[in-house]
């Protein structure tokens, strides 16, 4: 195990080496922030583990010392420093990941597991620092094998999503991520490696998977694979009637047992404008025909909405079976006619699309500005209001980035883990990802306008719940989670992390923050 900073007073006023202080100092600075951009909290040292033990023994070392805490980051994606540790030590989890070798093993015939659907025998054991791209190319390069359930963006780690939940379009048909775990290897916040799973303490396991990091750190996953997809039939349909689109949304995610589906589906709101970012440019799939508003109805208004869908392809399948699928399940839709944009391509390339995004926004500058992103879940019940009150009322000009809005089942969730969901069976994903632009509003105005949007779910009523959640005090989270919920995140907590060290940048649990730390490793 390294260990970047110890007793940051004492390095500064006598630093060995000023080569070493110099990057001690850049990792601690690194880890003091996130992908958010809108908080900063210096911890005192940054660890970088190299075994599951490495991580037990700096959570055994914080437990030593008064008001010391720990965080896990991974790849530093959480929005409102969800990932810091005021003060406090920092796993670097992806020195786990790159410090085991193999980074991952394929095991075969293993008896059991939380698989959610998955019925493949094989499964992978990776390690929690492990990005979900990584698990992707060593998979289908090396087995052809991958797992069912994906995230959009797979420069994220195993541990960081599994933390939280895990969502993309296959969600409503193989589950989110958290349903697609067999077994999970945790340190818990009394130092304890565990390992566990449905059938083996499976209260750890549960409350773990969506739990905030709050009950201890992910150092290995055993996930379900299947056979991999060769390709994928990729198509977009634009709307301009929001009833129409989530009527056909739903009906799509909720299509039972022998019928025809689709392996993803998602869908977006977008301006009804000319805008690069925001309006039509947007829509088409890289490569493929040009968005001819003249094909929008009279009358359309200033949100459009795009339905996107897509259907695995195997090897053996023939050339135009799934052309010809997709064509059969998209015929009863209520889409523009004319406004349809289709491609085959590459299962791995699908899911490294959002690669192009980051690029763009490296090149542009805003992947290294503020992210004042919001993400909620908001029931079916109240998803047209929403459209309305928020969609249309509020962000009818686009938010310079993805405005996400598509349904998913909640039977395929495990009540048992922490994730808070509201009621009903259908629910709506709305992710609004902004990115902050040269001459766009100020990063406080956005933040502003995520509380304003917050106030209106409350104050409307709306069935709604945090997905990356951010409050500020315990009556906040208790009405995240509801009393029954809350309950037993609170007897979790005792039970998992009673001293209350671990994932303090969540802000649930207090401890005393330390100002100068010197521990013993």
């Amino acid at each position: 195990m390294m260990l970047a900073y110890m007793d940051r007073a004492a390095a500064a006023a006598e630093p060995e080496d000023a080569g070493e202080a110099a990057g001690v100092a850049a990792g601690c600075a690194a880890a003091a922030t996130d992908f958010g951009g809108l908080v900063s909290a210096m911890p005192a040292a940054v660890v970088r583990p190299a075994s599951a033990e490495d991580v037990a023994s700096a959570i055994r070392a914080a437990a030593r010392t008064a008001g010391l805490t720990v965080a896990a980051r991974g790849n530093g994606h959480s929005v409102a420093g969800q990932a810091t540790a005021e003060g406090g030590l920092v796993l670097d989890m992806r020195a786990l990941a790159l410090s085991r070798r193999p980074q991952m093993q394929l095991v075969g015939g293993c008896p059991g597991g939380g698989g959610g659907g998955v019925d493949g025998p094989f499964f992978a054991d990776v390690p929690g620092g492990a990005l979900w791209e990584e698990v992707l190319h060593w998979g289908v390069k090396t087995h052809g094998l991958a797992p069912a359930s994906w995230t959009d963006y797979l420069r994220l780690t195993v541990g960081g999503t599994l933390s939280n939940g895990g969502v993309s379009g296959q969600s409503f048909r193989y589950g989110p991520q958290v349903s697609n775990v067999a077994e999970l290897e945790v340190v818990t916040g009394d130092g304890e490696c565990r390992v566990c799973s449905p059938s083996c303490h499976p209260d750890l396991f549960f409350a773990v998977l969506g739990g905030l990091g709050q009950f201890g750190v992910i150092t290995r996953a055993r996930i379900p694979l299947r056979r991999a997809p060769a390709r994928v039939r990729w198509a977009r349909a634009v709307y301009a009637s929001f009833a129409e689109y989530a009527a056909d949304a739903e009906w799509l995610v909720t299509r039972g047992p022998g019928a025809a589906a689709f392996d993803y589906v998602e869908g977006f709101a977008f301006a009804n404008s000319d805008d690069p970012v925001n309006g039509w440019p947007a829509v088409p799939i890289p490569g493929g025909a040009r968005f001819d508003p003249a094909l929008l109805p009279p009358g359309a208004g200033p949100v459009l909405y795009c339905l996107e869908v897509a259907l695995n392809r195997y090897p053996d399948d023939e050339d135009k079976a799934a052309e010809e699928a997709v064509r059969r399940m998209m015929a009863p839709l209520k889409h523009v006619r004319g406004l349809e944009f289709a491609a085959d391509v590459g299962y791995v390339e699908f899911l490294s699309r959002v690669n192009r995004v980051e690029e763009e926004a490296r090149r542009n500058g805003s992947w290294d500005a503020p992210h004042p992103w919001l993400n909620l879940f908001v029931s079916a019940r109240d998803i047209a209001d929403f459209d309305r009150s928020v969609i249309k009322g509020m962000l009818a000009d686009g938010i310079d980035g993805p405005m996400l809005i598509y349904p998913m089942l909640k039977s395929q969730w495990d009540p048992n883990t922490s994730v808070a969901l509201p009621e009903g069976e259908i629910f709506y994903l709305v992710a609004l990802l902004r990115f902050c632009r040269a001459g766009g509003p100020a990063v406080d105005e956005l933040v502003a306008q995520n509380g304003a949007i917050l106030r209106a779910c409350r104050a409307n009523g709306y069935d709604h719940k945090a997905y990356f959640p951010s409050y500020r005090g315990e009556a906040e989270w208790a009405r995240h989670f509801g009393a029954a919920r809350w309950r037993r995140f609170v007897e979790r907590k005792a039970r998992y992390d009673p001293l209350a060290i671990l994932a303090p940048g969540q802000k649930i649990f207090p401890r005393a923050p330390a100002t100068s730390v010197a521990v013993q490793l």
